[in-house]
């Protein structure tokens, strides 16, 4: 498997999905990433290593209500559906529902499906939406984003009105491959727009007030935001 951490020791890393990770994985969330591997965008889905995480923050803060924002072949919408209870919702959306159809079998297998309203569609509108119904504001116990980088901002001040005191919302791909501590000449030309682009994200929420941060290096970096007031 390619490396989607930043751990520079190949082999370190692997001995964290081996011991740690894989041996708990439930079996659709292996048979997901197996078929989304197939994909010529295979490196778009949630590292397993992440996604461990994803679904123990989901479980400290007793998640029902969710949001996603990006849903690729569903790895992280599964993780989310599996780790709800019977009675939890997920709001899930994406410009492309084709991608999401990849994993749907495998969601439909596990007897998931009924906890996801999937939502083809650009996020903001759907987000702004959402807020137009003032029942929804403060409401929800957790977000996941991993979508266009250009928003990551603007989904930012919509989920924290979303999400109650004490909710959380995951941002994915907040270390750009570690491009962020490169300079811009050394950057690969492909990857500079997401760069800076993360940099100007990196400092917004690391002075945001409204939220307590942990960013962490899974994957291709996530960081945990916690809504504080």
């Amino acid at each position: 498997m390619e490396s989607k951490g930043l751990l520079k020791n190949e082999q370190l890393y692997q001995y964290v999905l081996e011991t740690s990770v894989y041996p708990r994985e439930p079996q659709p969330l292996k048979e997901l990433r197996n078929v989304t591997a197939n994909h010529p965008r295979a490196g778009m889905a949630t590292s397993p290593d992440a996604g461990q995480l994803i679904a123990m923050l989901l479980q400290l803060v007793n998640a029902k209500k969710t949001i996603e924002v990006g849903v690729f072949t569903g790895y992280s919408l599964l993780l989310t559906a599996l780790s709800i209870p019977e009675d939890g919702k997920i709001t899930a959306i994406d410009v492309n529902r084709e991608t999401y159809e990849i994993g749907l079998p495998i969601i439909r297998k596990a007897g998931v499906e009924y906890k996801i309203d999937f939502i083809e569609s650009e996020a903001l509108p759907v987000l702004d939406k959402l807020l137009r119904d003032y029942g929804n504001e403060g409401s929800f116990d957790f977000a996941f984003v991993d979508a266009d980088k250009v928003n990551y901002w603007n989904y930012h001040e919509r989920l924290i009105k979303l999400l109650k005191v004490g909710g959380i919302v995951v941002y994915d791909n907040t270390l750009w491959g570690g491009t962020v501590a490169m300079s811009e000449d050394s950057t690969p030309e492909v990857m500079k727009m997401g760069r800076q682009l993360t940099i100007d994200l990196n400092k917004l929420l690391a002075v945001d007030s409204r939220v307590q941060i942990s960013h962490a290096s899974l994957g291709d970096g996530i960081t945990i935001c916690r809504r504080l007031y």
